[in-house]
């Protein structure tokens, strides 16, 4: 990558102007293809290697974060020349040659402009002191002034985007994980109008804000204010509104770096430029002029030019492919997008506006929840033709790939969120596309999976990563992994090779593996188990995984010995982050039983330290809107009280759920709330692969859910029925009737055994309904290891239990007694013992929020929350 040397008379000289994400594919594509016989120079203006745009995300909110596309050794090929901080600026279409900035010449047969586009400028005033979001550059100086303001003004940062399509709600989920106010302006009436029909982009609003985003749709910014340091203050709205910014982001689109093909002053004009720029080519990418091709976004086709990874990596391979003879072409653009902001899945592809003259539209609407799901086929119900699916995309792994193609099942099979049900199995066909980006069809992936021709040809493929670097598939945007996953798993079973189940990259045993192999050797480290197992520096899946194996087996305080950087932000705090930064506080509630001082206790902390307070559907009270540093003030006084913690941030047993049972019911036969005391004393704090809850109910009227519970219990006449694996959320299952009858000592024996084995062989995250689905024998299975002893192991579960039991402190109060251990709660690493009384908190305004959306007895049920602000 030093100085320039013409390469010899034999060779054919390809040049690359510019070097983002289709260049780096189009220099693949020829190395792949071979480059005998030919030479390739990259030249990128940038200083980086090319880099993947697409989780530029990751790189805003972790700036050391790698995002270099491809093996850097490829660059090593003698044939294959990058330099970076050379921009083309001259094209030399009769001599053949370009020019750089820097005043070099390069000579080409073939040249390939992959340029890209630049991100759109606001004309308004003031839009001088705006950011944009394209390059690492950008993105970097975006993270570092959110994080000089945040020190600087002693506050969280109010972030305005403007711009609420892809790269805008990208830009604004970025800045919220970094801990800003994200506000969004969008002139449109909803968000991502481009994908989104009116219903989705309301559902995606609906849910956006629930996050926490403050979104203001169908005014337009006329200015961005700033004071007379530069510093921004605002952004006046074309209404006359202002609103209140520390940072602008501007994502209001790109536009195609067409200038090198724009004549120079006196010089004729030899290409053909789009109406909205870039310039046009053929269905063979070429351009009017023989041998000077244009990939990705300065390439117009059809009119359109479109910056998205799967045609312009058509694109690459389609010049790459020409270049050796061959003589594919450009079938038009993929506009299918899917993408995930800030916990909400969004999804769109095909057809999604049914413009198709007849078209249907089968849609499942659900605003209270936010999920929208659309799918449009032809008049008969039977071709899909496209789709639009909003917080809940899980249908759109299995429709993506048979667009254009006969359903296999009624449409409204796949409106997964009207029934709560997966959407049908499908088997793909052989030439459907699986990865768009890529352009990989199903058929291609059997065949490494069975045979990979990439290696010897006749191994079959057995890992996931070995797939897809074989195949590509899944490289790019990801949003196909799922599938390609399924797809392996699938030609597995029927080759009859059994499926890895490695936790992840750095550890090849799964978890239940990993367990017993920790349990035997007795380790009690991440380092040890890493140097005997693993490799690599581990990531976040095996870390808290490995972290909640040591606390389900040594219950030692989980953030000693270095175990605390393996947690994730909530256990780390020892408390539940909420979406404004703040920290919710749970004490523990035994069976939903509290004495009249304890409520006073409760209620006065949370006047003290102004929470908000919440009655859980757990029998809990919550208190919300807690700093960092005033956690520990909190608990002491809680602590002193004498409650302990509500483990409400783990992955551990949350609340044991009862009614008030034969104490006080005249139905109750048993007492339930004694019961439900005694198992949530007992499992407290035991760690788990996903969280568990219990319920107790003291007859059949089953007035405690128990059933829909991890562990149900209900009291009949002839003693406790146990149930077991029911979960509610977005995929609720009843808990399924695993012993009748049972006198309390049984009972706790079977919920001992069975909460043990399931900590021992379940996956990571994975919840007991799951858990019981997918063991080999289901529920019977269950039972005969849990009331047979059919593994032999029933003793050496109990024993492990009774140790959890006899080993647990509440975490809270050991935190108190230790002021090593207090210091991970201060604001600031710098911070003084003493409190700042230079920052002062200040109510800012009463916030009324209804309760409910139904009026009872014509009166609306609401409760006033003050909302806070530091200044």
């Amino acid at each position: 990558m030093t100085g320039y040397s013409s390469p010899s008379d034999d060779l054919r000289r390809v040049v690359v102007a510019g070097g983002g994400p289709a260049a780096h594919r189009f220099a693949d594509a020829m190395h792949t293809r071979g480059l005998e016989g030919w030479h390739v120079t990259v030249l990128t203006e940038e200083a980086h290697l090319p880099y993947d745009r697409v989780t530029l995300s990751k790189a805003l909110i972790e700036v050391d974060y790698d995002l270099t596309l491809g093996d850097m050794s490829m660059w090593e090929h003698d044939a294959l020349d990058l330099r970076t901080g050379e921009r083309v600026v001259k094209i030399n279409a009769a001599a053949k040659s370009v020019k750089t900035a820097a005043g070099n010449s390069y000579e080409y047969d073939a040249l390939v402009v992959a340029t890209g586009s630049t991100a759109a400028r606001l004309p308004i005033p003031g839009a001088e002191h705006t950011h944009v979001y394209r390059t690492l550059d950008d993105v970097w100086a975006i993270n570092e002034a959110i994080t000089q303001l945040t020190e600087k003004l002693g506050r969280k940062v109010k972030t305005v985007t403007i711009g609420g399509g892809l790269l805008g709600l990208e830009s604004a989920a970025g800045t919220e994980r970094l801990g800003a106010n994200p506000i969004v302006i969008d002139g449109a009436s909803w968000l991502m109008a481009t994908q989104l029909d009116e219903g989705a982009g309301q559902a995606l609003g609906r849910l956006i804000k629930d996050k926490g985003f403050e979104i203001h749709g169908g005014v337009f910014p006329s200015e961005v204010l700033s004071d007379d340091d530069g510093q921004v203050t605002g952004v006046l709205m074309a209404d006359g509104r202002i609103i209140d910014a520390d940072i602008v982001i501007v994502a209001i689109g790109v536009r195609p770096r067409d200038e090198l093909f724009r004549a120079a002053e006196g010089e004729e004009q030899v290409f053909t430029l789009g109406q909205r720029g870039g310039v046009v080519i053929s269905d063979s990418c070429e351009t009017e002029v023989p041998g000077i091709f244009a990939i990705g976004e300065v390439a117009n086709f059809g009119g359109m030019c479109l910056g998205l990874v799967a045609p312009a990596n058509t694109m690459a391979e389609i010049v790459a492919d020409r270049l050796h003879g061959g003589h594919a072409t450009f079938p038009g653009f993929d506009t299918a997008t899917k993408l995930k902001l800030s916990g909400v899945d969004v999804a769109s592809f095909g057809d999604a506006f049914a413009t198709t003259k007849h078209a249907l539209e089968i849609v499942y609407a659900d605003p209270a929840r936010g999920v929208y799901q659309k799918i449009v086929t032809t008049d008969d119900a039977k071709t899909l033709l496209g789709g639009i699916f909003v917080g809940d995309a899980t249908p759109y792994m299995s429709l993506r790939p048979l667009l254009g193609r006969e359903l296999p099942a009624e449409p409204g099979a796949y409106l997964t969120a009207a029934g709560n049900t997966d959407a049908p199995d499908t088997e793909l066909p052989d030439d459907a596309i699986l990865c768009s980006c890529n352009n990989i069809p199903a058929g291609t992936i059997r065949e490494a999976i069975n045979a990979c021709g990439a290696c010897d040809g006749n191994t079959p493929v057995q890992e996931l990563g070995e797939l897809k670097t074989c195949t590509r598939a899944g490289t790019q945007c990801g949003s196909c992994v799922p599938m390609l996953k399924k797809l392996l798993e699938t030609e597995l079973n029927k080759s009859g090779i059994e499926i890895s189940k490695a936790l992840c990259e750095h550890f090849n045993l799964s978890r239940q593996e990993l367990f017993d192999a920790i349990r035997v050797l007795e380790l009690d480290s991440f380092e040890d188990i890493l140097a005997k197992y693993g490799t690599g520096a581990g990531c976040d899946i095996c870390k808290p995984t490995i972290a909640s194996i040591l606390a389900s087996q040594h219950s030692a305080y989980v953030l000693d010995a270095g175990r605390g950087t393996l947690q994730d932000t909530n256990d780390r705090a020892l408390a539940n982050m909420q979406k404004d930064g703040t920290y919710s506080v749970v004490p523990r509630i035994p069976g939903g039983e509290i004495t009249p001082h304890g409520l006073g206790i409760i209620a006065a902390v949370a006047q003290k330290y102004r929470l908000y307070t919440k009655i859980t559907g757990g029998q809990r009270i919550d208190m919300f809107g807690a700093r960092l540093e005033q956690l520990p003030d909190i608990w002491k006084e809680l602590v002193d009280a004498g409650f302990e913690s509500g483990q409400a941030y783990g992955k551990s047993l949350r609340t044991v759920k009862s009614c008030v049972g034969s104490t006080w019911c005249r139905y109750g036969v048993q007492d339930s709330v004694a019961m439900a005391i005694n198992l949530e004393l007992r499992y407290r704090g035991l760690r788990s692969p996903h969280k568990f809850k219990m319920g107790v109910s003291g007859c059949a009227r089953e007035c405690a859910e128990a059933r829909g519970k991890d562990v149900g219990i209900i009291a009949t006449s002839e003693g406790w029925n146990l149930y077991v694996g029911g979960n509610g959320g977005a995929n609720p299952a009843h808990a399924q009737l695993l012993a009748g009858g049972l006198n309390d000592e049984t009972l706790i024996k079977y919920i001992d055994r069975y909460l043990m084995y399931y900590i021992r062989t379940a996956d990571r995250l994975q919840r007991t309904a799951h858990w019981q689905e997918e063991l080999d024998g289901g529920l019977q299975h269950i039972r005969q290891v849990i009331i047979h002893d059919s593994l032999g192991i029933a003793n050496d579960l109990e024993t492990a239990m009774a140790r959890h039991i006899d080993t647990y402190q509440d975490e809270w109060a050991q935190t108190l007694k230790d002021p090593e251990r207090l210091r991970r709660f201060r604001s600031f690493v710098n911070a003084p013992e003493q409190k700042d009384e230079a920052i002062a908190f200040v109510p800012e305004r009463g916030q009324i929020r209804p309760a409910t959306n139904k009026e009872k007895g014509g009166v609306l049920i609401a409760s006033t929350i003050p909302v806070r602000s530091q200044g």
